[in-house]
């Protein structure tokens, strides 16, 4: 695997791990300035509104499983399970674009409820 391969797919394992942690200021030096992130709720929204509306005030989660987890250039494909602290959980799909060592975008693709 090529470095930057192992650098990016070691860049998204730290993503979730510190949106777990609530650790914005990690995920921050993550980010592009110019990050957008977009979802079926979110349309291409900048690196603020990321932040205020896609980082709960109360922790909702417990943990991420990766079931998923390609790298193939500047693009980044994940599939996780969701565990939410209610005992809910869902699956999700999302792709990351990189831009050098940065996350550019998010676009984050709604699975069902498990």
């Amino acid at each position: 695997m090529s470095d930057m391969r192992t650098s990016r797919e070691q860049t998204v394992r730290h993503l979730y791990a510190a949106y777990l942690d609530d650790r914005k200021d990690i995920v921050g030096a993550m980010l592009t300035e110019d990050f957008t992130f977009s979802s079926p709720r979110d349309d291409h929204i900048d690196r603020a509104s990321y932040f205020e509306r896609c980082w709960p005030k109360e922790p909702v989660f417990r943990g991420f499983d990766i079931e998923f987890l390609a790298i193939d250039g500047d693009e980044a494909v994940i599939r996780y399970r969701a565990k939410k602290r209610d005992g809910g959980s869902f699956r999700n799909i999302e792709s990351l674009r990189f831009r050098g060592d940065k996350i550019a975008s998010v676009d984050v693709y709604f699975g069902r409820s498990l």
